[in-house]
């Protein structure tokens, strides 16, 4: 074991599985900073709908990748990536145990291990793909797209929000680029692992939550509700004020659904049982997702479950011990 790797925690999980309050009482009982790896939680202006960390918790441990963008900026895995890794690494200077939390799992992996060589645009596809979109409409064109892209690359799809349809696009472009340049079909995640950029110096504990199916399909169900309770419309209307409904962040879950409500194509009732929906189909994509990462020591319980909490609790323990006993070495 090298002396010279510092540690890091990883903490997965599908969306309403309590990343949240579990990182918090690791950045408690270990000195911690939390890196947030949520890709809508990076833009300004959107509280209600993300279920960021409150106020109040971001002022009792210091929160990172949160706010960083603007909702009508582009930005990227690679964007997170770079931001993420000076976040990670002023943690470890000042002498924190970097804790990264959240459920973008394409965003986890960029910071990991690093980007592959991405191949050229393809305009005429991207306008073609569009023009699908336009042609099927809201309701269904979204959904067709991220059809093709599971047909392509499953593990892609399980990453990304099938209402994020510039993302969608470009996994679907990716994964067609190679085949067009005479080579076989390549899905993107597998392109993925030719990264040339991993992240070094670190040892990494993964940690990741996977809560009984009912349990949390009840906590999804209730958030999504809470959010339209708290406001969701209202959140939704300001920012389609200044950005536009067309703008890329409100194609996320949740705010694609207040926007149909606001524009008058469903009723505050079906939105909220769409996003439920929505937000049950996105934790099975997730969870889909983070099975395939190597490593990951699985917390069979929601974060804010005492049990949960002393398991995580003796596994960073186990992990700094190890780490300790190599300084020495």
């Amino acid at each position: 074991m090298s002396s010279d790797l510092l540690p890091m925690v990883v903490l997965a999980g599908p969306t309403a599985s309590g990343k949240t309050s579990l990182a918090i009482r690791l950045a408690e009982q270990y000195g911690g900073e939390i890196v947030s790896c949520d890709s809508v939680a990076v833009y300004r202006e959107m509280e209600i709908g993300t279920a960021k960390p409150s106020l109040e918790e971001r002022a009792m441990i210091p929160h990172h990748m949160i706010d960083v963008a603007w909702p009508d900026e582009q930005f990227t895995a690679g964007d997170y990536s770079r931001l993420a890794r000076e976040a990670i690494q002023g943690i470890s200077t000042r002498g924190a145990l970097p804790i990264v939390a959240g459920g973008t799992g394409l965003y986890l992996r960029a910071l990991t291990d690093g980007l592959f060589p991405a191949p050229a645009a393809r305009p005429e596809l991207r306008e073609r793909l569009r023009g699908r979109v336009e042609k099927l409409g809201r309701d269904h064109g979204p959904a067709h797209l991220h059809r093709v892209l599971t047909r392509l690359d499953a593990a892609a799809a399980g990453a990304i929000h099938p209402n994020d349809v510039p993302k969608v696009i470009r996994a679907i472009e990716v994964s067609l680029s190679v085949r067009a340049e005479g080579g076989g079909l390549t899905p993107m995640t597998e392109q993925w692992k030719q990264g040339r950029d991993r992240l070094e110096g670190y040892r990494i504990l993964r940690l990741g939550l996977n809560p009984p199916r009912a349990r949390l399909y009840e906590r999804i169900n209730q958030r999504a509700a809470e959010m339209f309770d708290r406001g969701l419309l209202e959140e939704t209307s300001r920012l389609m004020e200044r950005y536009g409904r067309d703008c890329r962040a409100l194609g996320a879950l949740g705010y694609a659904q207040a926007a149909a409500v606001l524009a008058g194509e469903m009723t505050r009732e079906q939105a909220v049982a769409q996003a439920q929906q929505g937000h049950r189909n996105y934790a099975k994509r997730q969870l889909t997702w983070f099975r395939r990462e190597e490593q990951m020591h699985w917390l069979a319980g929601l974060g804010s479950e005492q049990p949960i909490v002393e398991q995580a609790f003796g596994l960073v323990d186990c992990f700094l011990e190890h780490q300790h006993k190599g300084l020495l070495q």
